[in-house]
């Protein structure tokens, strides 16, 4: 396996409309959950994201759903990073509900550095390499 680094963590209540007919957090919800971790640990790194100029964009994301969250609850998402690439951040995440120990799910996305006018990747920002590298 990957050598992963944790590098942000943030809790998320759980909204009662984040049910669905099954009684439990509805499994679209669970990449709401990651994009909102995703868009706070880059904001922490004052990367605004935003659809223009160079920015990052995710290419994939999976999510792989072990034991069913129920409203109330907050979710603690755990999110660690991989080897970077050229342009390529792999991200992967682990949800927890606060206070409990057991993994609820785990995800992944891959986080790509584009030029929004052109669509093509580019490098990832030196500050950023070097402020991932350094955590």
């Amino acid at each position: 396996m990957e050598d992963r680094k944790l590098i942000h963590v943030t809790r998320i209540p759980i909204r009662w409309g984040d049910m669905d007919a099954y009684g439990h957090v509805n499994n679209t919800i669970y990449f709401r959950y990651m994009e909102q971790a995703r868009v706070e640990w880059l904001e922490a790194m004052d990367i605004v994201v935003r659809p223009r100029g160079e920015a990052p964009v995710i290419i994939n994301a999976s999510c792989t759903f072990l034991v069913p969250m129920t409203y109330p609850g907050t979710v603690e998402v755990r999110t660690y990073i991989g080897e970077l690439g050229r342009s390529s951040i792999p991200t992967y995440v682990e949800m927890r509900l606060e206070g409990d120990a057991t993994l609820y799910a785990e995800g992944a996305a891959k986080v790509v550095w584009m030029d929004t006018a052109t669509g093509k990747s580019v490098p990832i920002p030196e500050y950023v390499r070097a402020a991932l590298e350094a955590a």
